[in-house]
């Protein structure tokens, strides 16, 4: 994979840990319709929206973040699958991009 993809890969599982960790307390009290098995949840973002898996990560207590996002449709959403398999819905959008940025030089503020 490309330098510039991780880095956009990296910062979209950033987004979701951080968003992860806030909501974290609240999973159990989720509405069901915002959770359900790994393969139901994956198998309505590839059929209904077209989504595939872009980057995954490890977040706290070994969830799964993961990135979903459709190059036609430009949707994303980011899930967070627990250890029991349960995958629930954190975010989720329009205007998807890969996007490749270079890290600034050291020493230079940017």
């Amino acid at each position: 994979m490309k330098r510039r993809n991780k880095i956009l890969h990296l910062s979209a599982l950033t987004v979701g840990a951080g968003m992860y960790l806030a909501l974290a307390t609240d999973v159990v009290a989720q509405n069901a319709r915002n959770c359900g098995p790994r393969e139901m949840v994956v198998d309505r973002l590839a059929n209904g929206y077209g989504e595939t898996r872009q980057s995954m990560g490890l977040g706290a207590n070994n969830a799964v973040v993961e990135v979903f996002a459709s190059d036609d449709t430009g949707t994303w959403t980011i899930t967070v699958t627990s250890a029991n398999g349960t995958t629930c819905l954190v975010a989720s959008g329009q205007s998807f991009e890969e996007l490749v940025e270079a890290l600034p030089a050291k020493g230079n503020d940017a």
